[in-house]
This record gives C-alpha cells, sequence and structure tokens, in this order.
C-alpha cells in the first residue's frame, strides 16, 4: 500500500478527501490540476464529481475571491484539484478572471482542464488557443455532450484532438459520462509532466 493511499484510504467512484493546500502538500500531493471555463459550462460539477465532499474553500490571499480545493487520484497519480473562478480570457477583467489567472501563472499546475459547453465550441475555443499558446499543459472537456446531441450537434472529438494538438474527452459531468476516460487522460497529461528524478 502506497504512502498516500494509507493516509487517505481507499477510495472507490469519486475521489473524495480534501485538506487545506499546505496538508496537501505535506502528504507529497505536490501534483496539480487546475479547472478553467467559463462560467455555466458545468465547471463546479466536475470538480465536485472528481472530489467529492471534502473540500476546502478559502479565499484567494488578499482578495475576497472564493476557490475551492481538493483532491483526486489520476491513476497511480494523486493531485489536489482547484476549481478556479470563471474566466472568459488570461486578459482579465475582473477580479475572479485575475485570480484564475494567477492561479495558472503562479501555481503551475501539472494539467489544466478547460471544461467548454460542447454546445458552443466556436465560441469557447478562443480561449482554449490562448491557454495553449501560454504553454500550459491543456486537455479540454468537451462538457454537456449529451445537449449538444440534442440539438443536432455531431462533434468528432478525435479529429478535435488531432487539430487542437491536445488530449480532448467529451463528457456530461452531471451524469458522469466520459469521466473515467477524463480521468485517464489526466493521469497520461500528469504523467507526462512529472520531473525525471521522481
Amino acid at each position: 500500500m502506497s504512502f498516500l493511499s494509507r493516509i487517505f484510504g481507499h477510495h472507490h467512484g469519486h475521489c473524495g478527501g480534501a485538506h487545506s493546500s499546505e496538508d496537501l502538500q505535506k502528504a507529497g500531493l505536490t501534483r496539480k490540476l487546475a479547472i478553467v471555463g467559463n462560467p455555466n459550462v458545468g465547471k463546479s460539477v466536475m470538480f465536485n464529481y472528481l472530489t467529492g465532499a471534502y473540500v476546502t474553500v478559502s479565499n484567494y490571499p488578499g482578495t475576497t475571491v472564493e476557490v475551492a480545493r481538493g483532491r483526486c487520484d489520476f491513476g497511480d497519480i494523486s493531485a489536489e484539484v482547484i476549481d478556479t473562478p470563471g474566466m472568459y480570457s488570461l486578459l482579465p477583467i475582473t477580479e475572479e478572471e485575475r485570480v484564475a489567472r494567477a492561479i495558472l501563472l503562479n501555481e503551475q499546475p501539472d494539467a489544466v482542464l478547460h471544461v467548454i459547453d460542447a454546445k458552443n465550441l466556436e465560441r469557447m475555443l478562443p480561449f482554449t488557443f490562448q491557454l495553449v499558446e501560454a504553454g500550459l499543459p491543456v486537455l479540454l472537456a468537451l462538457n454537456i455532450m449529451d445537449e449538444a446531441k440534442r440539438l443536432g450537434i455531431q462533434m468528432d472529438v478525435s479529429l478535435l484532438e488531432q487539430n487542437l494538438g491536445i488530449p480532448a474527452v467529451g463528457t456530461v459531468s452531471t451524469t458522469g459520462e466520459g469521466m473515467n476516460e477524463l480521468k485517464d487522460r489526466v493521469g497520461e497529461l500528469m504523467a507526462a509532466h512529472i520531473p525525471s528524478g521522481e
């Protein structure tokens, strides 16, 4: 049994378990996944699905903006999961966007999960391009796929992945559809960013 599984116990289904950022680091949770996206794309539902009930919510230092943090296992990698405030761009206008940008730039996550509403792909992809151009390790979650299908929107996720050059997964965070694949892909992305020597 690994050191981490002894500390946190085994979790089935949802990942669950969270403490303060300092506790997570003491427990060896040095990996980070930041979840980003526009408001109302299901970002927080996805965060809750990954982290379960045990999360900490606190104001980002020096602001009144709340940031939720939890933990999740992605294969062999245990990571802190951060639900960043909603943002439309890396060029911040609101205090929420400034905080989200600060998390991305200062905390240097090992993976950035960009959650978008699959019904509004074209409107949301420019932000994906900004994240990729900033050199961040991005994975795209095409969320709310059930509603897109109901509207007759056909989506070739693998073709989109090839064209963007980043991993992409179709999900319905409210039902859990696609979430196992999402966790696998996040684990692969994080594994690719593990420094040699670990």
